[in-house]
């Protein structure tokens, strides 16, 4: 990718942020080398490793690579057999630690960067050695081998004889001495002795002060002593030297694996930093396609701030190839062109771009840009040259699989020559069928787009009164210029402005109305499509929660039907073994020549079992119909009553087929039942009460025929819906509904939190949830009556 295009549209901009998520100096080093890529392959994989990043740390958190440092120079002199560094071996002990940690970390979990987890090496017999050996990036541990321990202990002693010595010096000569102190020189341990007192101190002089006033003395008792520290200090430096060495050499046969550690440390460094941009800019993984389409769906600019950017939705590559974006010089028509062009950037570098779910961009193997910061009016010669080369350098390479953006193309010069020769350069892109954005302010250019299939208008809406743009953008449409409007807004005099209007051709200004009224139509249209799309989504949900609710009814009804079964099974099963019982026991009382009234009280047992488990079968088995109906007689919209489903009155919505069958509805269930499982009833007015009945559920029967499974509290206080909510539970519960929706939106909270006390406290209630993704989310009630 050309860097021209790089710093037109502001990617080294992103980099710069992006370097600040990485932790270790590697990562940043590959984030500030990070290019777009031309190769689909290879945009795809990137894309993926972000995404895969993103996951990880929003199920199981970060990983570190802070302290992560570049080790493999070190390995041409462990191939030499020379020992490294104690600060060296310190620094290949956090490559060791970082690995093991990553590697536990992440090796499980299945996606784009498993791979790389997979092929750390944490190498942990030579990382626990290392860790044992050194304590930090100065110090080795007293135990690293037996002979430094035992030399280490004999210096504690031997230092603690010269403290003693010294300060023993230090009580009994103070008034030899300038100052009571013990300081170092050459290495060895001296008093300020005053020079009056050389010969009396009994020491070596081994400095004396500028003045001569002051003599720094060894004394001669602690000479000895000295140099036998200095002895041991020889000692400790060769084995220190010798165990440095013996840990290099352990470590010369994987430096192949400690390189690729560190190449996928800084690897993974560079992924997780691109998710974590990517999360503070609320980015999204775009769709990737091979169509050579770019859609952005509220995209967001991200180096604008966030509390001043505004959302624009553009796309290119669909229905046409050249999108032409006109209307007032204020800066909306630049920020599209840069959006989509360093939405692009971004994506082919691996990085989410901060819009909306559903965007899509492509792969193009070049992107130019001529967009120049200066937009004033007056443009000099040298200014139209600039862009004029940069426009001939941007033709001679730009093929079909290139992007090309154009920031007010043909300014600069003559308005005529311009219109001209913007028309020309967008024509001849545009035969070769090179995917272009250009902003312009000629009507020509308009007509153009207009008039020819393949090529489009788009206006940057504009508000005249606040004299700032909306960056709503507005495709299918040219924009107008409004610089009459705008110039009147800003204190041009008015009989200048139609002077200027006078000035312009007849045809010209109608252009420009036709244009406004475009506008406006596109605008409301635009509404009033969202509005259809609203109202869609509104039935299309509406729809599967009805479909829901019948596959609950008709579940609750085969559960009863079952259950039923089972329970007249079981009182036929008890009823044979009683009979097998009672037969055994009269055979008995014959063969045993019995009474006659034992026999009788057997029979008579026998008899009162029987009618036990008739009066319990006939509850448990569906009752027939008390009033049998005429299958000639019957109509549409007849009133019956389902006896198999407890009852439920229900309307006859088909007739009769041949086998008896036929189809009622009541409420939300539509279901299909036999002449022989209904009996007919009155009209509600008509409708008495069986003699078994209650009066609760004559009243439920009536309800079911009314009641809606939802109630909506939007825009009510409180206190009015409360009673509202109430009577409505009531009646849905008589109506035997399963299930209600409660609508109470989100807002404060306020009706959510009324909703769910109510619900508590009701006693039909059985349980209640939110609704789901679909079902209006928080801000709907889901309810369940008890059975």
């Amino acid at each position: 990718m050309n860097q021209k295009v790089l710093k037109t549209l502001e990617f080294y901009k992103i980099i710069d942020r992006l370097v600040e998520e990485a932790d270790s100096s590697l990562g940043k080093e590959k984030l500030k080398a990070l290019e777009p890529s031309s190769s689909f392959l290879e945009v795809e994989q990137s894309l993926s490793e972000t995404e895969a990043a993103q996951d990880r740390i929003r199920l199981g958190g970060g990983i570190s690579f802070r302290g992560i440092k570049e080790v493999r120079p070190y390995f041409s002199r462990l191939a030499l057999s020379t020992a490294l560094s104690i600060p060296e071996l310190y620094d290949i002990i956090l490559i060791l630690e970082k690995t093991k940690k990553a590697k536990d970390q992440g090796e499980e979990r299945e996606d784009a960067l498993q791979e790389y987890f997979q092929a750390l090496a944490p190498l942990d017999d030579i990382r626990r050695e290392l860790q044992r050996c050194i304590l930090s990036e100065e110090e080795l541990a007293d135990d690293a081998s037996p002979e430094l321990s035992q030399l280490r202990r004999k210096e504690k002693g031997l230092e603690e004889k010269i403290n003693q010595e010294l300060n023993r010096i230090l009580q009994h000569n103070r008034s030899m001495l300038q100052d009571p102190v013990i300081t170092l020189r050459n290495g060895r341990h001296v008093f300020p002795v005053k020079a009056e007192y050389k010969n009396a101190f009994r020491g070596i002089i081994h400095d004396e002060s500028s003045s001569g006033a002051t003599l720094f003395m060894e004394p001669f008792s602690i000479v000895q002593l000295e140099n036998d520290m200095r002895e041991l200090l020889s000692l400790e430096k060769k084995e220190v030297e010798k165990i440095l060495l013996q840990l290099s050499l352990s470590l010369a046969p994987f430096t192949e694996e400690l390189g690729e550690n560190v190449k996928i440390l800084s690897h993974l460094d560079f992924v997780f930093a691109k998710a974590k941009l990517a999360n503070k800019m609320d980015g999204v993984k775009p769709i990737l396609n091979q169509e050579r389409k770019t859609v952005l769906l509220d995209a967001r600019h991200p180096l604008i701030p966030k509390d001043k950017v505004v959302p624009i939705s553009i796309r290119l590559g669909d229905d046409f190839s050249l999108l032409v974006i006109t209307g007032p010089n204020t800066g909306g028509k630049t920020v599209c062109l840069k959006t989509l062009g360093l939405f692009q950037l971004m994506g082919q570098a691996g990085l989410f771009i901060p819009a909306f779910q559903g965007s899509s961009i492509t792969v193009y193997r070049e992107i130019y840009a001529d967009i120049g910061d200066e937009q004033s009016i007056e443009q000099s010669l040298s200014t139209f040259s600039s862009h004029m080369t940069n426009t001939v350098r941007i033709l001679q390479g730009a093929r079909e699989d290139c992007l090309c953006l154009f920031d007010e193309l043909g300014a600069g010069t003559d308005p005529t020559e311009g219109a001209a020769l913007a028309l020309a350069i967008l024509d001849h892109l545009f035969q070769k069928g090179i995917r272009t954005l250009a902003t312009t302010h000629y009507a020509e250019v308009k007509l153009y787009a207009l008039s020819t299939d393949g090529v489009e208008n788009a206006a940057c809406a504009f508000d005249v009164e606040s004299l700032r743009p909306s960056y709503h953008l507005l495709i299918g449409v040219p924009g107008k210029s409004n610089a009459f409007a705008i110039a009147e807004k800003l204190g041009l005099r008015k009989d200048i402005i139609a002077s200027a209007k006078n000035r312009m051709g007849e045809e010209d200004l109608h252009f420009e109305d036709v244009i406004a009224d475009l506008e406006n139509t596109k605008r409301l249209a635009q509404r009033e499509k969202e509005e259809i799309e609203r109202y869609k989504a509104e039935v299309e949900s509406l729809k599967q929660r009805a479909r829901e609710s019948t596959k609950g009814i008709e579940k609750g009804r085969e559960k009863i039907l079952q259950r039923a079964r089972e329970e007249a099974a079981q009182i036929l099963r008890e009823a044979k073994e009683t009979a097998d019982q009672v037969v055994k026991e009269l055979r008995r009382q014959e063969a045993g020549k019995s009474s006659a009234l034992e026999g009788e009280k057997t029979r008579t047992k026998l008899h009162q079992k029987m009618r036990e488990n008739d009066e319990a079968l006939s509850s448990t088995m569906v009752k027939g119909p008390s009033q049998t109906i005429s299958l000639k007689k019957l109509a549409i919209g007849d009133k019956v009553r389902v006896l198999s489903m407890h009852d439920m009155v229900a309307t006859v919505t088909t007739l009769p087929d041949k086998n008896g069958m036929f189809t009622v509805t009541a409420g939300m269930l539509r279901t299909k039942v036999s002449a022989k499982d209904v009996e007919f009833i009155q009209h509600k007015e008509k409708e008495k009460p069986e003699k078994n009945q209650g009066k609760v559920a004559s009243i439920g029967r009536g309800k079911v025929l009314g009641i809606s499974p939802e109630i909506n509290l939007i825009g009510k206080m409180t206190a009015d819906a409360l009673p509202e909510l109430n009577k409505y539970l009531d009646d849905a519960f008589l109506a035997r509904l399963p299930q209600v929706r409660i609508v109470h939106g989100r807002g404060t909270g306020a009706l959510r939190k009324m909703v769910q006390e109510c619900l508590k406290k009701n006693k039909h209630i059985e349980s209640f949830r939110l609704g789901e993704y679909g079902e209006g989310s928080d801000g709907v009630s889901i309810a369940f009556f008890k059975k």
